[in-house]
């Protein structure tokens, strides 16, 4: 595996609120955006970062999900207690992939995604945990209307969410030659399917592609923290 990873705190907010963690040789990558723009919000991201990457540095081989669900029902716990403590919102979304127990694995809750390019489709793995994601699926709005609009704010999961609800955790099989991108909704709302699947699929240097995507978001307008992984499998 290739990776590299960047982010931008774009032009909207006084700092960055989003958190990115990448380590090589067991592949840990995550990125997580914090909900809001307080104390509560860098404190959510960064929480919830440290105990998944401590969670899946100490699992039992062959225990990946179950150590990828207990790292993020503690982060639920412990935002929790950050944001009664400072009374005011403690929240963040994550994704991430990593490669535990022989195999690798995608960790995700809130609207951070994780593409692959595999040959010539780029799909998104994930799935949103959105309104709007549900309004869409479920035709109860126009993709482009402003019910659409505000839908995306309504997150159904988050760490830091009073229900305390459970990650997505999905086994990958990953081939040779595979793209993967992770990134947070500063890269998603504000470059193009069309942009992202241009820019990984010219990947020889990850970090080129990282920076060609942050660049993107930021003369798309830098409406929000933008912050992307790309890893590159050439050989499994």
């Amino acid at each position: 595996m290739r990776a590299a990873a960047g982010s931008d705190i774009g032009r909207r907010y006084p700092a960055n609120f989003d958190v990115v963690h990448l380590g090589a040789d067991p592949l840990v990558a995550v990125v997580a955006d914090g909900m809001g723009a307080g104390a509560g919000s860098a404190a959510a991201g960064q929480t919830a970062v440290d105990l998944l990457v401590a969670g899946i540095a100490g699992a039992p081989t062959g225990s990946a999900p179950d150590a990828a669900r207990a790292a993020v029902a503690a982060a639920q716990a412990r935002v929790g207690e950050i944001g009664a403590r400072l009374r005011e919102l403690a929240g963040c979304t994550l994704a991430a992939m990593v490669e535990a127990g022989g195999g690798y694995w995608l960790v995700q809750i809130g609207d951070s995604r994780v593409y692959r390019l595999r040959g010539e489709l780029l799909e998104l793995l994930t799935v949103d945990h959105t309104m709007a994601w549900l309004g869409a699926v479920h035709g109860w709005f126009p993709f482009d209307s402003e019910q659409a609009a505000r839908a995306r704010y309504q997150l159904t999961r988050y760490i830091g969410h009073p229900d305390a609800p459970e990650p997505d955790v999905l086994n990958l099989s990953v081939r040779p030659g595979d793209v993967y991108l992770l990134c947070t909704d500063g890269v998603t709302d504000q470059v193009p399917y069309g942009v992202l699947r241009e820019v990984l699929g010219e990947v020889g240097d990850p970090q080129r592609a990282v920076d060609r995507l942050i660049a993107a978001a930021s003369a798309a307008g830098g409406s929000d923290n933008a912050t992307a992984i790309v890893v590159v499998a050439e050989s499994v």
